[in-house]
């Protein structure tokens, strides 16, 4: 059976951790493996781990361990009541704000768009979208991946996507690749997203999730994510089932 929306429950869920209090922060955090992320603010899991937001709110933020942060550089403030006027945020920082929530509905969309029309789980493709570039529609990794679902140029052209960096392109292109993937290796979620992070050459190489440190963190770290939002989704279902608001 091909893994889809409706085999979502298959997976173990993760026990979720404690969220300790967020410190909000603009700031610049860039990665050992090469990445660089603007964070709205950033959340303390335990001794060994952060949690970058980024963007306001709880929606959309990666996991990586605190030794993972080569750096980290102060942006501009976020807006508060004092750059404001008569309580409202100067027009400016609103744009700035809108634009980038248009910008996140925008590629949210195009997630559930391609996850319909070859039915892979929208939660799965949230996941690899975020382990990949955080959202980033820029995101370059040292390798030259590019875009949403860090392409390499060779792959993109083999799945006609012209302009990575174009989110409709990339995002097409990407869930393209996952799906053939995910038939490649009859919907064994471990190997297809093992051969998205390395290549198919390592996995059959090694006829199974190749020994690489990088893989298997990435692999672990969407199925950790997938079986969050899994996790998230089924409750929001059983509290909307007895008429409860989701999070009461």
């Amino acid at each position: 059976m091909r893994f889809r929306t409706r085999l979502c429950q298959t997976l173990a869920v993760a026990a979720l951790l404690a969220a300790c209090t967020a410190a909000r922060a603009e700031e610049r955090v860039t990665l050992r493996n090469g990445f660089s992320l603007t964070c709205d603010h950033r959340e303390v899991l335990d001794a060994e781990h952060v949690r970058l937001y980024l963007s306001a709110g709880s929606g959309n933020y990666m996991d990586v361990s605190a030794d993972a942060i080569a750096s980290a550089e102060r942006d501009a403030p976020a807006p508060t009541m004092s750059n404001a006027v008569d309580g409202r945020v100067a027009p400016a920082s609103r744009t700035i704000a809108g634009s980038a929530s248009a910008m996140a509905l925008n590629v949210d969309e195009l997630i559930q768009q391609n996850g319909a029309a070859r039915q892979i789980n929208v939660d799965l493709l949230r996941s690899v979208v975020n382990a990949e570039s955080g959202g980033h529609v820029h995101a370059v990794s040292r390798t030259g991946a590019q875009g949403l679902m860090q392409l390499m140029p060779g792959t993109a052209r083999a799945l006609g996507v012209k302009d990575s960096f174009a989110p409709e392109q990339n995002v097409r292109g990407g869930t393209d690749y996952l799906d053939s993937l995910l038939r490649r290796y009859h919907d064994d979620l471990p190997l297809a997203l093992a051969a998205y992070n390395a290549g198919p050459g390592a996995v059959d190489r090694y006829h199974g999730v190749p020994p690489y440190r990088e893989t298997r963190l990435y692999v672990a770290r969407i199925i950790r994510e997938f079986n969050r939002r899994t996790l998230l989704a089924q409750h929001a279902a059983a509290a909307l089932a007895v008429g409860v608001a989701p999070g009461r």
